[in-house]
This record gives structure tokens, C-alpha cells and sequence, in this order.
């Protein structure tokens, strides 16, 4: 059977995009990430994907007068590079209706909390203000509605005593780097599916 096509899109530096590539690399996934997208030039993660020899493209959202018109060309590359699976990885733009629709079903982002706690930005800082107590990431479908997916999993990380955002930050994003490339693979195997606004997983071990 033929390795699902994963393009992903990214807006930094990466590291999830990064957590993903490795995975495949290594055949801890059935997929292999052939595309990497980003709207920011200098993103840091075009030059990881490129010294692996994946290809990437740059779509820059500031050369577009709408977000209509930067969902057309952004649709445009991703159709390109004809992926089973799209991973929104730090990707810092909201997509129209339209444009998700498009790609209902397999289009995946990661979170940095326990959604629908903390949807947007900040969310660290947000959950210190608040003195939670836990907090973690949500790898979820994208839907119209930012950030409010159907759930696909999560990841729980303890706040503690002394924490900052960046240090509650970096334990998150640890368990981003676990979470992301497990859901990947779920559906790499065919094993996740979007059934009538639902996540279905068929026999994921967790």
C-alpha cells in the first residue's frame, strides 16, 4: 500500500512540522511528508523540510488583498502536491469556510491546550491568570469554527508551582511533539475518520 501524502503548513520555526517529518522518516507512521507550506518567507521550518529534501513552497499571505484571494492560492499549493492529509503546525492564519470545506475530513491541527478551554492565542499566559492547574494540547479536525474541531486527542501536562508561560510553554509543547504524530498515524492507517461531525478512531492504542 502507498504512503499517505502529507503536506504541512506552518507559519515558525517548525517543531511539530519537525516531530511529524521525523516520524515518518523513522516508520513510526504509514505517511511520508511530501509538501511543507508556509505564508511567512523566513519561517524557520522551510529550511529543516528542505535539508530532508521535502519540498516547500511559500505562499505569503501579505501579497494577497484578501483572505479570499490568499485561500485561492494557498489551495492552489496544496492541491499541487496532492496529499491525502493536510497539518495545520503553528500555521497563524484563520481560513475561510470555503476554503476548509474544501478539505473536510482530512485537514488536522494541533492546539496548545485542552480545547475548548483556551481556544486563540496565549494560552499559556491565560491559564496562569486563571491558576489553573492543567493544561496540555488538543489535536482536533478544522472546521469554520476556529479552534472548535471535533476532538480527536488530547494531552494533559500539570501546571506547577513557579511556572511562567514559557515554562509551561515547553512542557506543552513536549507533549505536542508526542500527540501529533500518534494522531498522524491513526489516520495514516486509516484508523481516523470524520463521521457526521465526529472523530472515529478504530482500535488506536494510547
Amino acid at each position: 500500500m502507498a504512503l499517505a501524502r502529507i503536506t504541512i503548513l506552518i507559519s515558525g520555526r517548525g517543531s511539530n512540522m519537525a516531530a511529524v517529518i521525523d516520524a515518518a522518516t523513522e516508520g513510526r507512521i504509514e505517511g511520508a511528508v511530501t509538501h511543507v507550506i508556509s505564508n511567512r518567507p523566513n519561517a524557520g521550518g522551510l529550511e529543516y523540510a528542505s535539508a530532508r529534501g521535502i519540498a516547500t513552497t511559500v505562499v505569503d499571505h501579505s501579497a494577497y488583498p484578501s483572505r479570499e484571494s490568499f485561500d485561492t492560492a494557498l489551495a492552489d499549493a496544496i492541491d499541487r502536491g496532492e496529499p491525502d492529509l493536510i497539518v495545520l503546525a503553528g500555521f497563524m492564519r484563520i481560513l475561510g469556510a470555503a476554503f476548509v470545506h474544501r478539505y473536510e475530513g482530512r485537514m488536522l491541527n494541533i492546539h496548545p491546550s485542552l480545547l475548548p478551554a483556551y481556544p486563540g492565542t496565549q494560552t499559556h499566559r491565560r491559564v496562569l491568570e486563571d491558576h489553573g492547574t492543567r493544561h496540555g494540547c488538543t489535536v482536533h479536525f478544522v472546521t469554520p469554527d476556529v479552534d472548535g474541531g471535533p476532538v480527536v486527542a488530547q494531552a494533559e501536562v500539570p501546571v506547577m508551582p513557579g511556572d511562567d508561560a514559557d515554562t509551561l510553554a515547553a512542557r506543552v509543547l513536549e507533549a505536542e511533539h508526542r500527540l501529533l504524530p500518534e494522531v498522524v498515524g491513526w489516520f495514516c492507517d486509516g484508523r481516523l475518520t470524520l463521521h457526521a461531525g465526529r472523530a472515529r478512531i478504530r482500535d488506536a492504542q494510547r
